[in-house]
């Protein structure tokens, strides 16, 4: 249901989601996806699971996407599904996320001009974090300059090239949280927020 020809210019995504008992999270991240699938957005949607022993595995089957099962560490498994991506680009996303509709066409338009100013080498994004409408406003602006001063998280998903990925040496094995860890390493400066929000963010 996922895999769909992807379009010219080599708008050709990859989405890569790690697991581990983690079937009513992926449900809304997989459903939301489709949507980029059916616009030839999303080339394919790979899930690294540590070995569920839930119906992870199921849910991937129904939605049409791979599943690479490992009980290596989370960096490892994420590069081994990054080295099997059949896109040009990567979207790491965490089960339970979902991103505002306008994602799919923000991620296209994105990377489309990465393409054409020869920038896929450097160019990073991660989505905008969503606000709680049912905050004060102090609290609000609190949340987002906190959001500012620690940077960008793994819950807002992280796009880049790639080649990118590869030059960066993907994710490193050691560290506590290798998602996070691969973020600071690109460095906040370089990470471009884009203005489709993610929610069902837990930090």
């Amino acid at each position: 249901m996922l895999h769909r020809r992807s379009p010219a210019l080599a708008i050709m995504l990859t989405v890569i989601i790690p697991t581990h008992n983690s079937e009513r999270a992926l449900v809304p991240t997989l459903a939301m996806l489709i949507p980029g699938a059916m616009s030839g957005t999303v080339r394919d949607v790979i899930v690294a699971d540590a070995g569920s022993a839930d119906a992870t595995a199921r849910v991937v089957d129904v939605a049409g996407c791979d599943i690479m099962v490992s009980g290596a560490p989370l960096a490892a498994r994420l590069r081994s599904a990054a080295a099997a991506a059949r896109g040009t680009w990567l979207l790491f996303l965490r089960p339970g996320v979902v991103l505002e509709p306008s994602w799919v066409g923000e991620a296209a338009r994105t990377i489309e001009h990465a393409v054409l100013r020869g920038t896929t080498e450097s160019h990073a994004a991660a989505f905008r974090r969503a606000t709680e409408t049912d905050v004060t406003l102090p609290r609000q602006l609190i949340a987002l300059f906190a959001a500012a001063w620690r940077g960008p998280h793994p819950e807002q998903g992280l796009m880049l090239s790639r080649e990118a990925y590869d030059q960066l040496g993907g994710h490193r094995d050691g560290v506590a949280d290798p998602e996070r860890e691969l973020m600071r390493r690109i460095g906040r400066r370089r990470i471009v927020t884009l203005r489709s929000a993610a929610t069902g963010w837990r930090w």
